[in-house]
């Protein structure tokens, strides 16, 4: 090693002394120190590169690197959409016939050029292919290793037709040229706990993979024509197994019991890639921040020996989202070149993920937070990359965000009406690759390159921490006079259930809808005029009502029990409650993809929350003046609000929570006091929020579901409470449902299978519930048959004096002449519930024994008599009953489980 002139001169080239003073010389050529805090531009001429820092001295040396001890910064995904949704748009007009398949797939081929280009002059050095999709990057997968159920298969549809079908479904008549297709597509569910959707691949014993597409070969070379290298990326094997599910006609079957038959296409694949010049494929795996079943853990080594005997580029396996933990031990040893983990979920697993690494593997770091909108502090960023850099080598150093920037919006730039002194504090999905450049730039060629960066970065940190905006003195003394009282009913819901009945005076079988109507192109560009301008308050509020005029006066006709106001004011579920409480700010541009062409713009919780005004009052209190049926106040529930926001990340989630619950709290006893009688405080997100382990689930539930008892624990008796929930497994957490206290939950449910409700059966569950009958996220249309056979199986499971009807969830994405279709069945098919649904039971009309048919009932003319005459007083039970839409009353209802009656 070279030793110039400076105070380390006297180490005289000792490394052993160099190490105690915590400089990493080895790779270094040393070249002069000084103390950090002296002027740079003082320093002598001959120094070619700026000063590190080192985190354990506040004596650094200034070095340069040789040519191979470069820090790289890395990409692991972008988002899909463009920064004016152009994706989302080109995909809708596709769907609606507008464009042809070929202009769609045109205009994705430039959005993904665009992409590649804007990350490459941001200076990262490596960008990611194959993260792009049409739809879903699970779904691409699916597609492209041939798992594709049988009931898309038989329609005879190109490979894009079907793609599409899986994700949305497909309902079309026939043609001269073709035939009908009527299908529902895949279960979609939340990846993750994050925002985003992915379609659900569906294994059978029948699966056989072959690969259809050659799809992430194709972008590699698209981006190499191009001139930009690019890291294909591909979802692991065991990750993607694990996170299908078995079709029904294959009970029984473990998923991952399909990994060897797998295997060799992704050998095949990996072999194109390197055939085609890839160096480095990343094969995600996020599955193992779950608590893994042994047989699952143990596939990690079989699938990667496999992998790795073939022919392929390097693999950066990659995991996110949440702590290795229990699962280091799977990974150590695996033979791949690189190692990604996700260090801003997870920081504390740094040294345990160091420890296990080879002496050549590459380890990423993932230290810019791919979830949120915050600044990354660089200053500690670059601490904990050079860290890394003195323990390994900074040759084997790639710095990336903590997971794909799929989750956070295009870019800052179009953010016009945010206050620049808070703008200041957001980094977007182009922001944080820059920010990853430059976190490589200051570890690998020093400060001084990158010095005006991390100088505006760190006066960005200090404004926010010093801004009043985050603690407001009100908000927080009324959070600490909340008494265990604020969390309880006034009475038990057996007492509600009785007063509601009568003051409602509702059916057997009630219909409702989850809340939104269809957003028409005239209901969005209402609001946009309104928002620009164009359209004055007065007027848009006459708009509003008469949207609203026309949503009540379609559910009186079609004969819904419990309406609602169809929500035309609101642009998202919970865009519209951050526009309207303190605290929580929201963008212009800053579309985030949730599934297929859906986009949201999640507000951004800055500061402490407080409601200044009713939210939703007027809009509710009109609609019910336009009915005598009960009007349904929509509200969006506290962890919802926060989970569908881009959350404080100085503050506790439950202190952010209790806030707005508070605030919530407020204006549900608003609505109350307005004459609505029947609020539904939605919360989709509750379940999806779980931590990833369970060994974190007690705490989450604990203040998650005080937030919603003390969001709507204020009202009388009266008034019932329903809630809502999204793509949500229960079982696990059936003590917390119930302990929200809801009167009536809805659930999304018509892409599941009934084993999700069966907690409600053995749970003792005693309030309403209505699973979802058909879904919204498709476009077909349900028959009444198809909603009478979807209600009899939860009748299996649910009593049919607690059983409601309704859609999966809002409508806002649909179309009107769907919409009424739909609803139209969904009320017939309820009626039909009211005569008909007792298939396996038989009456007794003057000793003459009625059956069940599958669709009525025999003798339905027939007129009771109070005679009885054969006695069953064991087996039966008393109750009223409609045979045929004649009143029957004291009939005698025997079930018949096991006897075989000759009705000839």
């Amino acid at each position: 090693m070279e030793m110039k002139a400076g105070p380390l001169n006297a180490v005289k080239q000792s490394e052993g002394i160099a190490d105690k003073l915590g400089i990493y010389v080895k790779p270094l050529t040393l070249i002069h120190a000084a103390p950090f805090s002296q002027d740079l531009r003082a320093r002598p001429a001959r120094l070619q590169k700026e000063a590190i820092p080192s985190p354990s001295t506040r004596f650094p040396i200034y070095y340069t690197y040789k040519p191979d001890t470069m820090v790289t910064s890395t990409v692991l995904g972008f988002p899909r959409m463009g920064p004016n949704r152009e994706l989302k748009k080109a995909l809708e007009a596709h769907w609606a016939g507008k464009i042809s398949e070929a202009d769609l797939l045109a205009t994705a081929k430039d959005l993904r050029l665009k992409h590649w280009k804007l990350q490459k002059e941001q200076g990262v050095d490596v960008v990611a292919s194959n993260d792009f999709s049409l739809y879903d990057h699970v779904l691409d997968h699916s597609v492209m290793f041939n798992v594709i159920p049988e009931r898309y298969t038989k329609f005879n549809l190109s490979t894009t037709e079907t793609f599409f079908a899986m994700g949305r479904g497909l309902q079309r008549a026939a043609t001269e040229s073709a035939s009908a297709v009527d299908v529902t597509s895949q279960e979609m569910v939340k990846w993750f706990d994050s925002n985003y959707h992915f379609m659900r691949p569906e294994f059978s014993n029948k699966t056989e993979f072959k690969l259809n597409t050659t799809k992430p070969v194709d972008e590699y070379l698209e981006a190499k024509a191009a001139g930009i290298a690019t890291r294909p990326v591909l979802l692991g094997p065991v990750s993607f197994l694990y996170l299908g599910k078995a079709t029904k006609d294959s009970t029984g079957l473990e998923t991952i019991s399909l990994l060897e038959k797998l295997l060799p296409v992704y050998q095949e694949l990996l072999g194109k890639l390197a055939e085609a010049g890839a160096e480095w494929v990343q094969i995600d795996e996020p599955i193992l921040v779950f608590d893994l079943p042994e047989n699952v853990r143990a596939a990690y080594k079989k699938a990667y020996e496999a992998l790795a005997s073939a022919t392929k580029p390097k693999i950066m396996f990659a995991t996110y989202f949440g702590e290795l933990g229990s699962n280091l031990d799977v990974v150590k040893g695996l033979p791949v070149e690189g190692i990604h983990v996700d260090l801003v979920r997870a920081p504390q697993q740094l040294d345990s993920v160091l420890d296990i690494l080879n002496d050549t593997q590459v380890f990423s770091a993932g230290v810019v937070n791919g979830r949120n909108i915050w600044k990354t502090n660089l200053e500690e960023a670059v601490a904990t990359v050079q860290k890394i850099a003195q323990k390994i080598g900074a040759e084997r150093v790639n710095v990336a965000g903590s997971s794909s920037f799929l989750h956070t919006p295009h870019t800052l730039e179009s953010e016009t009406k945010l206050p620049e002194d808070v703008k200041q504090w957001f980094a977007f999905a182009k922001e944080k690759v820059r920010e990853l450049a430059v976190i490589a730039k200051a570890v690998a060629q020093g400060p001084a390159e990158v010095r005006e960066e991390l100088e505006a970065n760190k006066k960005a940190m200090a404004a926010r921490k010093a801004s009043n905006f985050a603690t407001v003195q009100a908000v927080r003394e009324r959070q600490s006079k909340v008494t265990g009282d604020d969390y309880k009913r006034k009475s038990p819901f057996a007492t509600r259930k009785e007063v509601q009945k009568e003051k409602l005076n509702l059916p057997e079988f009630p219909t409702t809808t989850i809340g939104s109507f269809p957003q028409t192109k005239e209901i969005r560009v209402a609001r946009q005029k309104h928002t620009k301008g164009e359209l004055s308050p007065e007027e848009y509020e006459k708009f509003i009502e008469r949207e609203i005029q026309e949503v009540v006066k379609f559910q009186e006709e079609c004969g819904l029990d419990v309406l609602v106001h169809g929500e035309p004011e609101r642009s998202d579920m919970s865009e519209y409650f951050g526009q309207r409480l303190d605290g929580i700010l929201f963008t212009v541009s800053g579309w985030v993809q949730s599934y297929g062409s859906r986009c949201v713009r999640p507000p951004i919780i800055a500061g402490d929350i407080s409601r200044p005004h009713p939210m939703t009052v007027k809009e509710s209190k009109y609609a019910q003046s336009l009915t005598d049926k009960p009007m349904k106040g929509m509200l969006t529930g506290p962890v919802t609000l926060l989970r569908w926001s881009f959350p404080r990340d100085d503050a506790p989630d439950a202190l952010q929570a209790e806030q707005l619950a508070l605030a919530l709290r407020d204006e549900v006893l608003d609505l109350e006091a307005a004459g609505i009688y029947v609020i539904q405080v939605d919360e989709p997100a509750l379940r999806e929020g779980l931590p990833l382990r369970k060994a974190d689930w007690a705490p989450y539930l604990d203040w998650a579901v005080k937030a919603f008892q003390l969001s709507t624990a204020g009202v009388e008796d009266r008034t019932q409470i329903h809630s809502h929930f999204c793509y949500s497994d229960f079982n696990d957490i059936f003590d917390s449902i119930k302990a929200l206290d809801a009167d009536v939950t809805t659930i999304e449910n018509s892409k599941s299978d009934m084993k999700l409700l069966k907690a409600f059966k053995t749970g003792n569950y005693e309030a309403w519930v209505g699973p979802g009958v058909y879904d919204i996220h498709s476009p077909r249309v349900p028959s009444v048959e198809e909603i009478v056979e979807r209600a009899k199986e939860m009748l299996e499971v649910i009593p049919r004096d607690l059983l409601w009807i309704n859609p999966d969830c809002g409508l806002k994405t649909r179309g009107w002449a769907e919409t009424k279709a739909a609803l139209i069945n969904l009320v017939e098919a309820a009626k039909d519930a009211s005569v008909s649904w007792d298939s396996g039971f038989f009456w007794i009309f003057d000793g003459v024994l009625f059956l069940d048919s599958t669709h009525g009932h025999y003798g339905v003319n027939i007129t009771w008599s109070n005679e009885v005459l054969l006695p069953y007083p064991s087996t039966g039970f008393w109750e009223k009953r409609f045979v045929g839409g004649a009143p029957v009353s004291n009939c005698l209802f025997l079930c018949l489980t096991s006897c075989c009656i000759d009705t000839s």
